[in-house]
């Protein structure tokens, strides 16, 4: 697994995060990372989600080249 964690005390992390699990939960795909559970730790949520080898998204977005045609590709799928 994976654990995302958000502080909650910044103002707009609380709004952002309830709507985020909405979505995981329920969305389930195999071309997805999977949302498992959730859990308050003092100020912080922790959301506990599939773990994917690779990285981050950003870091793929930032360190991967792709023409046009493949970023179609990608969307498609």
């Amino acid at each position: 697994v994976a654990i995302k964690k958000i502080n909650l005390e910044e103002p707009t992390s609380k709004e952002l995060s309830i709507n985020e699990i909405q979505i995981m939960r329920t969305n389930k795909n195999p071309n997805i990372v999977n949302y498992i559970d959730s859990y308050l730790v003092e100020e912080e949520l922790w959301l506990v989600m599939e773990y994917m080898d690779g990285g981050t998204l950003h870091d793929v977005i930032c360190m991967t080249y792709m023409s046009e045609e493949q970023m179609a590709a990608v969307s498609r799928e």
